[in-house]
């Protein structure tokens, strides 16, 4: 059956027809956009018209950077989000065992909790923890993802002691001698991966409610941001189940790639199930919230500490000479402008040597703290930066705090980028923040933190720039130009519905826009 979508507002974000009158779907696939003549002519016998009734159709959003498997984990965890004190954490864990009745000596896992909201300022610690669930071991991550705590039980069940030493890149917590339970980088992600998995039963229904939720925000194609070699397992068992209804893209580091390359060598930079390998992943600083993204230039009321790298230099070139051996797209984790200086150092390098970083289509996540010199050197060498722009609205208020107004004001400078010329996405890191892209063309367009105070106002983009990050450029990044990102004639009908144009409204109304239908292939996946 054909279906007719008119009466409304089109906008193709194809560069020589923006908009249209009309559109048409048949096999899952666009047949026909543009006037509504033209496109009625097209249509077949059997035809299901859908009045759009003055709302707005888009193509489908993309996720340029998310973490699937974490986004699933944490409908099986206890959520922290907007905890205020300890005492609030305590609770809330508390009330998990209990109401789950999580039986002693089972692990328990929390997320989502931010020290600077906290009215302690600072970290928790094991005996915060040991209060909360003194029969469990628990660890809690922060909402960064790049830190977090376990208490007194998890620590001796992971073998962790005063005296074990933290990986290259990361820290162990200690107190005149004595482990405090926090971990960050590289120590906090190494330990948190030998935490024992939930039963897979549990798992699968989680993925199944993770897509919802993606859904529920306009996305049909979702990334899987660092798959490591214990998620392969979990995704033998997701694509022998058939559930995936969104498509998938995962970025693995060396071992988890190379599992999965073992696992599914058909979904290897193709689709097969839902599922694509998509290149590699590599972290090369933490988070600017954290006090952990490297910087040049100390942080704010700091003598010398500007945070620190994760890789050595000869690491991060290592990893792109691998890439380009191997055919791989490359996603860097770059926070601070020291971060973005080793990966376009490592790139430039690896470019002389001849690599080809166009065929790599390399991607540089996060970038909060490029500056406008470096963004000229990603244009000259095909880089794409892939923003997180809601930062601006969710800590720019720490960011002046950490990094002083002026660089705080510099944070994803999005109309830098535009001036060259410069492509780039929009991400929301899920789960850090949900998966809301409009929440995030709307921090890129009006740059507001929480406080309300406005960010570098002179970085500000259109509403119509925003869109395109995270349409047409978010399909360059997955290099599925030909099949999604607009509205054209034998691409995928791949669409979202919104009751309002973002282009048309008043800037600060576009967070109030709601999502009413998202469509994958021609189908309904959700509707408000």
């Amino acid at each position: 059956m054909d279906i007719l979508f008119e009466n409304g507002t089109i906008r193709t974000l194809e560069r020589n027809s923006p908009d249209a009158q009309a559109l048409l779907v048949r096999n899952g696939r666009i047949a026909a956009v543009g006037g509504r003549t033209a496109v009625e002519d097209q249509t077949g016998i059997d035809v299901r018209r859908v009045d759009l009734a003055g709302r707005t159709l888009l193509p489908a959003f993309l996720d340029a950077h998310s973490h699937f498997t974490a986004v699933a984990n944490q409908f099986l965890q206890v959520s922290l989000e907007g905890c205020t004190s300890w005492a609030d954490m305590q609770d809330r864990i508390r009330d998990y065992i209990r109401r789950e009745r999580i039986p002693a000596g089972q692990w328990v896992t929390a997320q989502g909790y931010d020290h600077n909201l906290l009215s302690e300022r600072r970290h928790p610690d094991r005996l915060c923890l040991d209060a909360a669930a003194p029969d469990n071991p628990v660890v809690i991550c922060h909402q960064s993802g790049h830190m977090g705590v376990f208490n007194t039980a998890a620590l001796e069940r992971l073998g962790v002691t005063a005296q074990t030493p933290a990986p290259a890149g990361g820290v162990i917590g200690r107190e005149n001698g004595t482990l405090t339970g926090y971990m960050e980088e590289n120590a906090f992600l190494e330990f948190q991966k030998r935490v024992p998995m939930r039963p897979l039963e549990s798992f699968l229904a989680a993925y199944r409610k993770a897509q919802d939720l993606y859904a529920s925000y306009g996305i049909t194609t979702v990334q899987e941001g660092l798959l490591r070699r214990e998620l392969v397992p979990l995704y033998q068992a997701l694509l022998a189940d058939g559930s995936l209804k969104l498509d998938v893209v995962a970025y693995g580091d060396p071992e988890g790639a190379e599992a999965a390359r073992q696992a599914f060598p058909e979904s290897v930079r193709q689709y097969h199930r839902r599922f694509k390998l998509g290149g590699y992943k590599m972290f090369l600083d933490g988070s600017p919230q954290g006090r952990t993204a490297w910087l040049r230039r100390p942080y704010q009321g700091e003598q010398e500490y500007r945070g620190y790298g994760t890789l050595t230099d000869a690491e991060v070139l290592d990893m792109v000479r691998r890439a380009g051996t191997d055919g791989m797209q490359l996603l860097a984790h770059c926070n601070g402008d020291a971060a973005c200086a080793q990966y376009l150092a490592a790139l430039d390098a690896a470019a002389r040597e001849g690599v080809d970083l166009a065929a790599l289509r390399p991607v540089m996540i996060h970038a909060q703290l490029v500056t406008p010199g470096q963004l000229a050197e990603l244009k000259e060498l095909g880089i794409l930066p892939s923003f997180f722009a809601a930062h601006l609205w969710y800590w720019g208020d720490v960011h002046r705090e950490n990094l002083g107004p002026r660089r705080a004001a510099s944070i994803s400078p999005l109309a830098a980028a535009v001036r060259l010329g410069l492509p780039f996405t929009l991400h929301q890191d899920t789960p850090v923040i949900a998966p809301n892209m409009l929440e995030s063309i709307w921090c890129a367009v009006n740059r507001i933190t929480r406080n309300g105070g406005v960010l570098g106002p002179e970085y500000r983009i259109s509403a119509y720039e925003a869109l395109k990050a995270v349409t047409v450029h978010a399909a360059w990044q997955y290099a599925l130009e030909g099949e999604r990102g607009s509205l054209a004639p034998g691409k995928t009908a791949d669409l979202v519905l919104l009751d309002r144009d973002p282009t048309a409204v008043e800037p600060m109304a576009i967070r109030d826009i709601r999502v009413l239908e998202t469509i994958r292939e021609g189908e309904t996946l959700y509707r408000a």
